[in-house]
């Protein structure tokens, strides 16, 4: 039996896994246990720091259910999903739009419902119209493109956090037309914290940090032959863009509203949001433009 030191720790746990059978996981592991285990070096953890992590990650566990994920919320809020999200999109083409986190709120299954409608039903708040185009880069709209859309009501709560908000709530999804335009009318979004009465609210506390997101609306937006676009506008001029609690405002995603005419749709609106979504070639349309070797593209959500 081999001494046991602080390095060769290490060394013991790869030697254990290195007859792993899977290249990627074994590449994963091996440099989350390296890492995981170069962090404790570092900071000298305790034995009563790492139990005190144990119990945090298991109350995020508990607090965990089908409609909160709080581990979801610590990923976020600790920037993991942010860089991941960064990571994946890396070779986009600088022309494609932005993406941004999926959240934790959204939810499959949303009602398609015709160009115009609302996704607000009896919803209080201000009336706004969201319109603009689908097109790739260069320019071709993307008729039949489909437009998952949901939002957090103007009180700061998804249908899911709130049984006085009916099923499906400010959700629905849109198919653009054939020159690839949409169209939906909503109700203005507003700044909103996270859920923090659970531990990452409990670390963001002790961290001196606050819970808000700003206001945004969340899109997925689809098209044959493109990559799946997960992405959110964010309202220009909300406190909350520079110091979003789980790093997903983006500056080229800010949007303003606009004067509305209010006849749109045969409802009234004083102002509106106006944005084109532009995707980006899947990677096996891509590979055949440029002659490269078709890889698999597009992710599900």
């Amino acid at each position: 039996m081999q001494h046991l030191t602080e390095s060769s720790v290490t060394e013991r746990v790869l030697e254990r896994i290195s007859d792993c059978p899977d290249p990627r996981l074994k590449q994963v592991m091996t440099a989350l246990i390296e890492h995981l285990h170069e962090f404790a070096r570092e900071v000298a953890l305790t034995p009563e720091e790492w139990k005190a992590g144990i119990d945090f990650l298991t109350a995020a566990g508990h607090v965990t259910d089908e409609k909160r994920q709080e581990f979801i919320l610590l990923s976020d809020t600790l920037g993991l999903s942010a860089l991941v999200d960064i990571v994946q999109n890396r070779s986009r083409s600088g022309e494609a739009t932005e993406s941004s986190l999926l959240g934790p709120f959204y939810r499959r299954g949303a009602p398609e419902l015709p160009l115009g409608a609302s996704i607000a039903g009896d919803t209080p708040g201000e009336p706004i119209l969201v319109h603009g185009r689908v097109r790739s880069a260069d320019g071709k709209p993307l008729a039949g493109a489909l437009l998952d859309v949901w939002q957090a009501a103007p009180n700061g709560l998804y249908d899911l956090q709130d049984e006085n908000q009916p099923e499906m709530n400010l959700r629905g999804r849109f198919r653009t037309d054939q020159s690839g335009r949409f169209r939906f009318r909503s109700v203005k979004p507003s700044s909103y914290p996270i859920p923090f009465d659970g531990p990452v609210g409990a670390m963001l506390r002790a961290l001196g940090r606050h819970p808000y997101r700003p206001a945004h609306i969340h899109f997925i937006v689809a098209a044959p032959g493109y990559e799946n676009l997960i992405t959110a506008l964010y309202i220009a001029g909300d406190p909350y863009l520079d110091s979003d609690a789980v790093f997903g405002s983006r500056e080229s995603l800010v949007v303003g509203y606009r004067p509305g005419d209010g006849k749109e749709s045969g409802a009234p609106y004083r102002e509106a949001i106006e944005y084109d979504f532009v995707l980006a070639p899947a990677a096996e349309t891509a590979a055949a433009v440029s002659g490269d070797h078709p890889q698999t593209g597009g992710r599900s959500v």
